[in-house]
Formats: structure tokens, C-alpha cells, sequence
């Protein structure tokens, strides 16, 4: 038995900063994702010339607790004819994968469970396109039409899309030559250029397989309640529907942070490691060091803007304190910077709390507009049909993201002919990405070409008929 203990105090002491990372994900995420959804309505609200969610809470904020304990407390329907035990394990399976895919992410340079990792990446990717288990298991088990439809809709989309992710990823594997996560962002700062700007059609590729990966809208035909009634979670109620809702927002969460740390310099700020208007020892560019602070004051200045126009004393209260969080949040975020500018001895004593903070907010806020951007198409899309939706997979991305791996490889030939590096390197892929354009634009016109052929046809036929 005191052996047991002993053992037990070891592992503990060797990984308990891994295991803290994971029971702060565990705990921490789902409430993250109430106010991401939070977040979406509000923004739809403001698109629509509405107010969104005002009731619970101050200006709602409260909301996504209220949604919470309404889901737990909801009736718990089985239907009568599903496979209860497959019924009740889907969605655990769906939401299992999707928060097992974030250890392998590494959120700044000391926040990360799957610590070097050396198959970082592919882990990721493998992990979270296991969740697709969960989306056909559950469509089957619920012994219904419209979920089972749903099911082997998701399951043709993630296929036809995560192909062409793949070849998207393959493209900045091939600059930044490791599958190790922090290896990856470490060569963006190295090179002092994010991977976004040296391949952008492969960034391009990935953002559209992403949405289609995660079923949002314009790609949402798996659960298209015009057609489907709710696609897959048609039979699914309470909390195992929001089992599936949790695994929906978490793996937009994991495709953003796939894209930002292989595309947009993980938790580096913009232009890390260029040198730039260099004066007395200082870099020009150090000034981006500023912005974080700089924002949330900004934020924290709106808030006390506000505080006369808010209807009730609850409401004015609210603010101030949300400003007040702002106001420290900045002064940690101004902290290291100032520390390192006054007194230069010190640089090296605050770099490491410098890197952790300063890396978290970057790596956040890129990740928050690339979600950003997700919700800003489906306020703005309209849903494809799945004909169009398959053949912009097939006849479009794969082809193209192929076309682009062979330019992105031969471009990287030619700038290791040339010894370019960094910024450098754009003197061989812009021609590639140009390529790559050009590609597209012929791709595109062969596609219309067969289709008006095969209009053309079909209407030909009717008429004879």
C-alpha cells in the first residue's frame, strides 16, 4: 500500500502541471464555449438591428448559465426503437475526441498538456477527426430517417474536406519541416514571417475545409433543419444534445488553433524578430508590445463610458467592475514591458512571464478572430446545396490544394537554390501562390463548362421526353 502511495506521489510530482492543464480544460471549457455562443448571438443581434440575449444578467451575461441548468434539468427522451447504450455513448464519443484534441495544442509557450510532442500536429488533426464516430453512431442508433440522412451527410463532408485540409497542412509542414507544435512556431519567429504569407492559398484551403469540417453555416447540411429537422441530433434532447453543441464550438476552437499556429504565428505578435527603425538598442517594432494593454484599456475607458447610460443600478455596478478586471488585466499585460524598458538588467529575469502572457493574448486574440470570422459567413451565407457543397470538395479544393503542394515544394527548391530566407522567400512564393491562382481561375472555368454541358444535356432530355 505504501508503495501504491509512493508511486502515486512520483507521478504527481512529475506531471502534475500537465494534469492541472487538463482539469483546467476540462472544467474551464464548457463555460468558455457558453460565452462563445453567447458571443454569436449577440453579434447576430447587432447585424439583425437587435439587442440579442438582455434578460438574464446584466445585458444577458448570465445567459449561458441559465442555458446550462435548463439543459441538465430538460427531460431525457430515448426513443423507443434506438440503441440505447450506442444512443448514449455517441455524443460522450463526439465531445471526448474534440477535448482530447486540445493537449496536443500548445495555447502559449508554457501552456500545453501533450508537451513536446513530436507528432504534435498529426496528433491534433488524428484525434479530432475520430469525432465524426460520434456524429455517424449517433444518426444510426436513433432508428430515425432524418438522423441517419444527417449522419452519412457528415460523414461524406468530413471526408471530402478533410483531404483537402490535409494537403493544406502538408504545405506548411513543408516550410516549417516539423510536426512538433512549438518547433512550428518557433520557425515562424526564426524566419520572422508567418507561414499565412508564404502560402496563403494553402491557408485559404484550410479556412474554407474548416468550416466544412466543423458543419457551420455556409457547410452546415448535416444538421439542416430546412430539410432534416435537426440532421443528427434530431432524437437527442437535454444534456446529451448540448454533449454534441459542446463538441461543435470545441473543435472550431481546435481547427482555429491548428490555423494559427501553423498559418498566423502561433503566440508570436506580428513581425517578431524583424528589426526595424533600430535606435540606442531599441527596436521600432517593440511597440506592438503596447497593444494588448493598450486594448483592454480601451476597453475598460468604454465600459466607465457607459456606466451613465445603464438603465438600473445592478447594471452600473456591472461595468464598473469589468472595467476595473480591464484596468488590471492591462497593468499585468504593461507589467514585463515596462520592467524590461527601465531597467535592461531585469530583460532577462521577466522574459519568461513576458513570454507567457504577452504569447496567451496573441495566441487568444487570433483564435478569437479566426471564430470571429466563422460567425460573420453565417450571418452572411446562405446554406450550398450538398450537390454544390460535394463538388467544390472534389472538383475544387483537392485539386487545387494538390497543385499547390507541388508549388509550394518546388518554390522551396528555388529558395534553397538561392539561399532565400525569410521575408525572402516571397521572391519564390509569390510566383507559386500566383500559380496557384492561376490554377484555381482554369479549375474553376472547366467546372462551369461541364456543368452548363451537363444542364444542357438534362434539359434536352426532358424536352425529348
Amino acid at each position: 500500500m505504501q508503495a501504491a502511495i509512493q508511486a502515486t506521489v512520483d507521478f504527481l510530482k512529475l506531471y502534475w502541471a500537465p494534469l492541472l492543464c487538463g482539469v483546467v480544460i476540462v472544467a474551464v471549457l464548457p463555460l468558455i464555449v457558453g460565452y462563445v455562443v453567447l458571443v454569436e448571438r449577440k453579434l447576430m443581434a447587432d447585424m439583425q438591428a437587435r439587442l440579442g440575449p438582455m434578460r438574464v444578467g446584466p445585458h444577458g451575461l448570465l445567459q449561458p448559465i441559465a442555458d446550462a441548468v435548463k439543459l441538465l434539468i430538460k427531460e431525457d427522451i430515448i426513443p423507443e426503437d434506438a440503441d440505447k447504450l450506442v444512443f448514449w455513448l455517441a455524443p460522450v464519443f463526439s465531445v471526448g475526441a474534440a477535448l482530447l484534441a486540445i493537449g496536443g495544442l500548445a495555447f502559449g509557450p508554457a501552456f500545453q498538456i501533450g508537451v513536446n510532442l513530436n507528432i504534435g500536429l498529426l496528433f491534433v488533426v488524428g484525434i479530432s477527426a475520430l469525432g465524426i464516430f460520434g456524429i455517424v453512431l449517433g444518426g444510426w442508433a436513433s432508428n430515425s430517417h432524418y438522423s441517419l440522412m444527417g449522419a452519412l451527410r457528415s460523414a461524406a463532408q468530413l471526408v471530402s474536406y478533410e483531404t483537402a485540409a490535409g494537403m493544406a497542412l502538408v504545405s506548411g509542414l513543408l516550410l516549417a519541416g516539423t510536426l512538433n507544435i512549438k518547433s512550428i512556431v518557433e520557425a515562424q519567429g526564426s524566419a520572422g514571417v508567418w507561414f499565412g504569407f508564404l502560402a496563403p492559398v494553402a491557408f485559404f484551403t484550410y479556412l474554407v475545409a474548416s468550416i466544412a469540417e466543423t458543419n457551420r453555416a455556409p457547410f452546415d447540411l448535416p444538421e439542416a433543419e430546412s430539410e432534416l429537422v435537426a440532421g443528427y441530433m434530431t432524437e437527442f434532447s437535454g444534456f446529451r444534445w448540448s454533449l454534441y453543441f459542446l463538441a461543435e464550438y470545441t473543435n472550431m476552437i481546435v481547427v482555429a488553433s491548428v490555423a494559427t499556429t501553423l498559418f498566423l504565428g502561433g503566440w508570436l505578435r506580428p513581425f517578431a524578430g524583424i528589426h526595424w527603425f533600430t535606435l540606442k538598442g531599441l527596436n521600432g517594432l517593440d511597440l506592438l508590445d503596447l497593444f494588448p494593454p493598450l486594448l483592454i484599456l480601451a476597453v475598460g475607458a468604454y465600459c466607465i463610458l457607459r456606466v451613465p447610460r445603464q438603465p438600473t443600478r445592478v447594471q452600473q455596478m456591472f461595468m464598473l467592475v469589468v472595467a476595473g478586471l480591464c484596468f488590471v488585466v492591462a497593468l499585468v499585460l504593461v507589467g514585463p514591458v515596462l520592467l524590461s524598458a527601465l531597467k535592461p538588467a531585469m530583460a532577462e529575469a521577466v522574459k519568461p512571464f513576458y513570454a507567457g502572457i504577452h504569447g496567451g493574448f496573441w495566441f487568444i486574440f487570433k483564435v478569437s478572430a479566426y471564430i470571429y470570422f466563422f460567425m460573420w459567413l453565417r450571418f452572411t451565407i446562405p446554406r450550398y446545396r450538398f450537390d454544390q457543397l460535394m463538388r467544390l470538395g472534389w472538383h475544387f479544393l483537392i485539386p487545387l490544394s494538390i497543385i499547390n503542394v507541388l508549388l509550394v515544394g518546388l518554390s522551396l527548391i528555388v529558395g534553397s537554390y538561392y539561399h532565400l530566407q525569410g521575408w525572402a522567400l516571397l521572391l519564390a512564393t509569390t510566383p507559386a501562390a500566383i500559380l496557384g491562382l492561376v490554377a484555381a481561375l482554369i479549375i474553376l472555368g472547366i467546372e462551369q463548362k461541364n456543368r452548363a454541358r451537363q444542364e444542357a444535356a438534362a434539359a434536352a432530355g426532358f424536352y425529348a421526353g
